[in-house]
């Protein structure tokens, strides 16, 4: 094998290794996540009203977080199709509520 083709596997292999996806756990966040919040509502439900409000405000949080996820899986090559059957709703219902206003 000529020494520049040598070279340029050897490149190759280690860019692929270096540019692997790293594992992730996902699953396990969003779990974490649902018991802080319901920590949270038990904690408001013991008798801080003024909270409730905060609560609220999380909601709004949360549906601009799924807006730049839904975002970013699109830049990453995702369909509108593959998105809203991930979130139980038609590719149509998706891109009409997360898309690109016209």
């Amino acid at each position: 094998m000529p020494p520049d083709q040598c070279a340029r596997e050897r490149r190759n292999s280690v860019k692929t290794r270096l540019t692997a996806k790293p594992v992730v756990e996902n699953g396990e966040y969003a779990a974490f996540t649902r018991r802080v919040l319901r920590a949270y509502a038990r904690r408001i439900a013991t008798g801080d009203i003024d909270a409730l409000a905060d609560m609220l405000d999380l909601a709004a949080e949360i549906d601009t977080a799924i807006g730049q996820a839904v975002t970013g899986l699109r830049a990453t090559g995702y369909s509108w199709a593959e998105i809203g059957l991930r979130l139980g709703v038609t590719r149509q219902a998706a891109q009409q509520r997360w898309g690109i206003p016209a």
